[in-house]
């Protein structure tokens, strides 16, 4: 077996193959283009697995490899770092340490999900940015109004008849109006948009089995359904619901040294993403479910409200997890026959 280590850069990427013994066979560079890449495959020796770091250019190379290797695998970029620090960096040194790092079974290797998953979840992060702008746009036309000393409805500011009204009816808005105009349009385009990625996503054949049946979960909503699906990918690479609250983020890290054991605040180590969903799902699932409402009270009892919430997050996972692995709709406590513990 061969193994490669790939140093993945914008323009270029360094490589370095070594056998089972850690012989140097081929080093160098190549291009980052399709075209180059097939040409240097067809150089490389049989049987060979490859390996490269996750970076932003990593998904269609993955894609492109997969067929010409064994395996292929991905790098956590975070833990590789403490792995292949040394004193000397390059590319040249950095691709050899990475197929060390294969050779020997140190890769801290990350999930890769399907190539149809990654290409929808795509979709739904440029979802993601579409609704900050919206926000900032709101924000702006707030603070454009404040600036020309214009009162205003804050509840309704953003409705369309309101929003008219104020146009219209006031000469204190002259010197702002063409702003005020422009952001308008721009939050009406964008909601158009964002309204057009979340009903191509809905009606996907490939995402509508697993909406349905996860929206059955008191709390999930479309959103969180689809973060859930798209950032998840398959549930059944988790061990144990644990391993998918950790995941989520919704656990402090451990650091225990001897008989001293420190438990840290909330993880930076976990897919913001599915956190932030899920965190702002279980501010207002308690209202739906007579069984989160109790787990809330009984939380916020012993800590405070932030505590309470990510009690209701976990929860929330550890029934979506059971949703999808048993492929069946949530069933209430109540209509199962079981009891609600308080």
């Amino acid at each position: 077996m061969y193994y490669i280590g790939l140093d993945v850069h914008k323009k270029t990427i360094s490589y370095c193959v070594k056998d089972a013994a850690g012989k140097i066979h081929q080093e160098g560079k190549i291009g980052s283009t399709r075209r180059e890449l097939d040409a240097w495959i067809k150089t490389l020796p049989q049987p060979r697995m490859i390996a490269m770091e996750a970076t932003i250019f990593t998904g269609w190379i993955y894609d492109h490899l997969l067929p010409h290797a064994e395996k292929v695998k991905v790098a956590h970029p975070l833990m590789l770092r403490a792995i292949a620090a040394a004193k000397r960096k390059n590319d040249k040194i950095d691709a050899s340490k990475i197929a060390d790092c294969l050779r020997c079974d140190f890769l801290p290797e990350c999930y890769m999900t399907s190539t149809e998953i990654r290409d929808r979840r795509r979709t739904l992060r440029y979802r993601g940015l579409l609704v900050k702008q919206m926000v900032q746009m709101k924000n702006r036309i707030s603070g454009l109004l404040m600036e020309a000393g214009v009162s205003y409805n804050k509840q309704r500011l953003h409705k369309v008849g309101y929003f008219t009204e104020l146009m219209a009816g006031n000469e204190e808005i002259d010197c702002v109006r063409p702003l005020l105009k422009l952001s308008r349009e721009t939050i009406n385009r964008s909601q158009k948009l964002d309204y057009a990625l979340l009903s191509s996503l809905e009606r996907d054949p490939l995402l509508s089995e697993r909406l349905k049946r996860l929206r059955t979960v008191p709390g999930v909503g479309p959103i969180t359904a689809l973060t859930w699906v798209l950032e998840i990918g398959d549930v059944a690479r988790f061990q144990s619901i644990k391993n998918a609250i950790s995941y989520c983020g919704l656990c402090g890290a451990e650091k225990r040294s001897a008989d001293k054991v420190v438990r840290t605040p909330i993880s930076k180590q976990r897919n913001k993403h599915i956190q932030q969903v899920l965190v702002e799902a279980a501010k207002l699932a308690p209202r739906y479910s007579h069984e989160l409402s109790l787990i809330y009270e009984k939380e916020k009892q012993r800590g405070n409200r932030n505590r309470a919430t990510l009690a209701v997050a976990r929860k929330m996972v550890a029934w979506m997890v059971a949703v999808e692995r048993r492929k069946q709709d949530f069933v209430p406590a109540e209509e199962r026959g079981g009891t609600v513990a308080a």
